[in-house]
């Protein structure tokens, strides 16, 4: 399977991925393990969660099964943003407390991509800035991107985080 490079923190990327939002359906743990392990042999290196997912129980499944041997062949990119109740929040401490909950959830200390789930109506971007620059800095975060903004909205945020937005996971009807 041809791999492909996002930014250069983050190269040897499957081209195709897993998503994880319904990975809570699987039986079990070693379910899960195998589900890993066979994408892994098959050249699929790339796992998609939310924080959302599942209310979080999909990348707690999913940081279960780990070991530190799957971990360092893995691609894992979470999402954050959508908050239930609220609908979307760009606040830096917000981002910030997701990412943290996803690390914990995942059980792992950094997450290859993060991206921020939908476009948040209010004017937030210079605490993204700061977000990602504090995750960045940290090492808990290799990579940036969005996922449902358009192509104003990236650029318009990217002026803000001095480029950091490397990924755009568009999500087209059909």
């Amino acid at each position: 399977m041809k791999m492909f490079q996002i930014s250069d923190k983050i190269d040897n990327v499957s081209r195709i991925g897993i998503g994880c939002m319904r990975i809570t359906g699987l039986s079990d743990e070693k379910a899960v393990r195998s589900l890993t392990e066979g994408a892994l042999e098959c050249g699929i290196n790339f796992f998609d969660h939310a924080d959302i997912y599942a209310g979080g129980e999909a990348e707690t499944v999913f940081g279960n099964a780990l070991t530190p041997q799957l971990r360092e062949k893995m691609v894992i990119q979470t999402k954050c943003a959508i908050r239930p109740g609220i609908c979307y929040d760009f606040s830096k401490e917000y981002i910030l407390n997701s990412v943290d909950g996803s690390l914990k959830r995942l059980k792992t200390d950094y997450v290859d991509i993060l991206l921020l789930h939908r476009p948040d109506a209010l004017d937030r971007k210079s605490e993204v800035a700061e977000a990602f620059e504090i995750l960045e800095k940290s090492g808990k975060v290799k990579a940036f991107g969005v996922s449902n903004h358009n192509p104003m909205q990236i650029e318009l945020l990217n002026q803000y985080c001095g480029g950091k937005i490397c990924i755009d996971q568009d999500r087209k009807s059909t």
